[in-house]
């Protein structure tokens, strides 16, 4: 499809998946105001925090891990699995188990687990198994409402627990942080509309570098969960294949594996996320680690965060994503909402 010729989307994407990603910013404010008021789970002296979750309802646990990583007291891991691991148990141990459907098996399994361990137990979700459970346990529950895919509600599985982390004392205030996020997205987003055109508009310009293309994107730091976000997104919205690397670690491996084969090597294109608020030892890599491949022959780009801070350059990183990932979407012309080959597979499992 004519990426300039906008018009034609909504035959591809009738469940306006495009109106999501422009509505993206508003939902993470949305999401930030609406944690203000749900009930803490009653706990003292916590320890660790265990968020459970799988797909588009762990990204926002990623999200928040990288972003915290510097600022939280006490261990914050995101566990994407059955069960739980043998240390998370007892009440100094929360459990926040997050599903957009509230029906996902891994997470409510996990759940379940926190119940036998003796957790202190939280659960973000619109409803589903999870929210039942969750009130009969008498577990702090946060409910949201949205009726489309969980990676559109990334914005409410990121902006809940933030505001949960600061309610319970584990995060300084980030409102001011969170505020100039959302001023950077929608400043950054009329660049990246749907109607504006290719020549301006450099996520299109980015669809176009992708198609047709094995797409590796390379992050570090705060930045690491939005490489797999990219990589999500490419292959949920885009039905293409892909990976995600973490810098400083792809140069202790994946750096040595750029001779074979060839032809997958020739056809493979190297995207490198780079913002000011990362490492500056890791902002070097960034810069070597792209020369290097493109010395060996692969496709490379950079794509720069805005705004001021880490949150922004976080979130105006994964909205350039977003956004790539649609055009792509479109320029292989695939609905950019359904994902069969996912729900055929749940329904083996079943």
């Amino acid at each position: 499809m004519n990426l300039n010729d906008h018009t034609a989307f909504p035959q591809l994407d009738p469940q306006n998946m495009l109106g999501e990603i422009d509505g993206l910013p508003a939902q993470l404010q949305t999401a930030w105001e609406l944690g203000q008021t749900p009930p803490l789970p009653a706990v003292e002296g916590i320890r660790q925090v265990v968020i459970a979750g799988m797909g588009g309802s762990a990204i926002g646990a990623d999200l928040l891990a990288a972003y915290a990583a510097p600022l939280c007291p006490v261990p914050v891991f995101v566990h994407r699995n059955y069960d739980l691991p043998a240390w998370a148990r007892g009440p100094e141990t929360l459990l926040i188990a997050s599903s957009h459907s509230g029906n996902t098996e891994e997470t409510l399994s996990a759940f379940r687990r926190g119940i036998e361990n003796g957790c202190t137990l939280m659960a973000v979700t619109t409803g589903g198994k999870l929210g039942a459970l969750a009130q009969e346990q008498g577990a702090a529950l946060w409910r949201f409402e949205h009726a489309g895919q969980p990676r559109a509600a990334v914005g409410y599985s990121f902006g809940l627990l933030l505001a949960a982390f600061f309610r319970l004392g584990l995060l300084p205030d980030p409102s001011g942080e969170l505020a100039e996020a959302v001023r950077a997205m929608q400043s950054q987003q009329e660049a990246l509309r749907a109607a504006v055109p290719v020549v301006h508009n450099p996520a299109k310009r980015m669809a176009g570098q992708l198609l047709g293309r094995w797409v590796a994107v390379f992050g570090t730091d705060h930045l690491e969960p939005v490489a797999r976000r990219w990589k999500g997104q490419i292959s949920e919205v885009a039905k293409a294949w892909g990976q995600f690397e973490f810098l400083p670690e792809a140069d202790h491996n994946t750096l040595a594996g750029l001779l074979n084969p060839e032809e997958v090597i020739l056809r493979t294109f190297a995207l490198f996320l780079r913002a000011p608020s990362c490492h500056p030892r890791n902002r070097k890599r960034i810069d070597l680690t792209k020369q290097t491949m493109m010395l060996e022959g692969l496709n490379t780009d950079f794509v720069d965060a805005q705004g001021e801070g880490r949150l922004a350059q976080q979130w105006t990183l994964l909205h350039f994503g977003d956004y790539t990932a649609y055009y792509l979407a479109m320029a292989y012309g695939v609905d950019p909402t359904p994902v069969e080959a996912i729900q055929g597979f749940k329904a083996q499992m079943r």
